[in-house]
């Protein structure tokens, strides 16, 4: 038996590989309408389709763990709470000249700087790292589970009081308001 033709290359994707590029493009599009809308509830909605893109993304990288969670803490919680507090601290509805500062070059030139500094540093950090495919699989549930709860727990904990802090503001925003409505 041919050695090529039992593992297909890279001129060769399997469909598994194709629907991930796909899904790929379409989170990034999403992605890009998200950071170049003009409408704040426009915006959170397409966060949700780019959130929702990376959850398809983690399933077919057979990760069903991480794509729940994705699913639920950010598609579930971070967007709802975005939503919520957009509504309480009476953000437009309709198209926001604030939401444009003018300086869309100099944006650009700085994400560009800080994508090309992650790809370089993430690629710098796993030049030499080789997935081991015959040991346990690296996104099951048991596995992320250890390492979430044994590296990553202040992280999280660092984030949900962030997100709590978020919310009390938006809360304190809103009552601002109405206490200025009622002089």
């Amino acid at each position: 038996m041919n050695l090529a033709a039992a593992h297909p290359g890279f001129l060769s994707p399997t469909g598994v590989e194709i629907a991930f590029v796909l899904v790929g493009l379409a989170t990034l599009g999403a992605a890009v309408v998200t950071v170049t809308t003009r409408q704040l509830v426009h915006a959170a909605l397409w966060l949700v389709v780019a959130l929702g893109g990376l959850a398809v993304e983690y399933l077919l990288l057979t990760a069903e763990f991480i794509a729940w969670v994705q699913v639920l803490i950010y598609v579930g919680s971070v967007v709802v709470l975005l939503l919520f507090g957009l509504m309480l601290t009476r953000a437009p509805i309709g198209r926001s000249p604030d939401a444009d500062s003018g300086n869309r070059p100099a944006a650009l030139v700085v994400a560009v700087a800080a994508a090309a500094a992650l790809v370089w540093v993430v690629v710098d950090a796993f030049r030499t790292t080789w997935i081991d495919l015959d040991g346990p699989v690296q996104g099951s549930t048991k596995v992320s589970g250890e390492i979430l709860f044994r590296h990553w727990v202040l992280p999280f904990e660092a984030l949900s009081v962030l997100l709590l802090a978020a919310l009390v503001g938006a809360i304190v925003l809103s009552r601002k308001g109405d206490k200025e409505d009622a002089r």
